[in-house]
């Protein structure tokens, strides 16, 4: 499949199973880089870097560094649904609509990133809509603070899915499932046993990769728990030679004030459907 490219609207200037057999560069072990350390590595140019991949990046992130997850109909294609409800399709046609009901199955739920309002066909229930700002981080800001005694920072592993996705559920960070963890590296604040915070990857591209499921426990709000982990998963894929992305709602604005001083920028903005196939 070709992959989708679509012309900026200007709406940037409004604001913010199985690994894939072939492509698993993104799921190498992640190294301990220090603020020296991640200064020293090569940082791809804004002027290489084809941002229209950016402009239908669920299926154009399933045509490529994604391809062996994906659950493809036609030109529609979806990420399998034990790891998320996320699906691309080139545009809003009956036919794609047909071909995604086939990839819901019935009473089943998908997650788009449209370009324009959502306008499905009968059958078909929007659960949940709004405006998505897409972000862009072409120079990441490194001044980590750090972390009182008692709480540990680390990679989280399978073991952690049952303490992710409970913190998931209370938070509200997007669509979180039980495999969400396998699509790239995510980190983890811990006190004690009790999983605080969390952030990491998941839709990957040839340039690109997304930072997702921000989330921190109400409890430890205000500690800069967030802002640490972010950095600290921008450092790991700037060590890759790519660059981060991130979706947030965009009315959102102290996420995107945060977001905003780690150095991402605001490019565009998407509509979002989450639909429910009645059919």
């Amino acid at each position: 499949m070709a992959l989708q490219r679509r012309r900026n609207t200007g709406s940037e200037l409004l604001l913010s199973f199985a690994h894939p057999a072939s492509k698993t560069d993104h799921l190498k072990p992640m190294q301990d880089l220090t603020q020296s350390e991640a200064s020293m590595q090569p940082y791809v140019q804004a002027s290489e870097l084809d941002t229209s991949l950016l402009d239908n990046p669920i299926l154009n992130a399933l045509s490529t560094e994604h391809e062996g997850l994906a659950v493809k109909n036609g030109q529609v294609r979806r990420y399998p649904a034990a790891i998320g409800p996320l699906s691309g399709m080139p545009d809003q046609s009956e036919a794609n609509y047909l071909s995604l009901r086939a990839l819901a199955g019935p009473g089943g739920v998908v997650g788009l990133f449209l370009e324009e309002k959502p306008a499905p066909p009968a059958g078909w229930t929007l659960l949940r809509g709004g405006v998505l700002g897409q972000m862009i981080c072409f120079e990441p800001v490194r001044d980590e603070s750090s972390v009182a005694d008692g709480v540990e920072v680390r990679r989280l592993t399978q073991d952690d899915v049952p303490a992710m996705m409970e913190l998931a559920k209370l938070t509200e960070p997007g669509p979180f499932r039980e495999k969400t963890s396998d699509l790239g590296l995510f980190l983890g604040i811990f006190e004690g046993k009790m999983l605080l915070a969390m952030v990491g990857q998941r839709m990957h591209l040839p340039q690109f990769v997304e930072v997702s499921a921000v989330c921190t426990h109400p409890d430890a709000r205000g500690r800069g728990y967030a802002r640490l982990l972010i950095q600290r998963v921008n450092a790991e894929i700037r060590e890759r030679g790519k660059v981060p992305i991130l979706h947030s709602f965009a009315d959102n604005w102290p996420a995107i004030r945060v977001y905003e001083s780690l150095g991402f920028t605001m490019r565009r903005t998407f509509e979002l459907a989450i639909l429910k196939n009645e059919g």
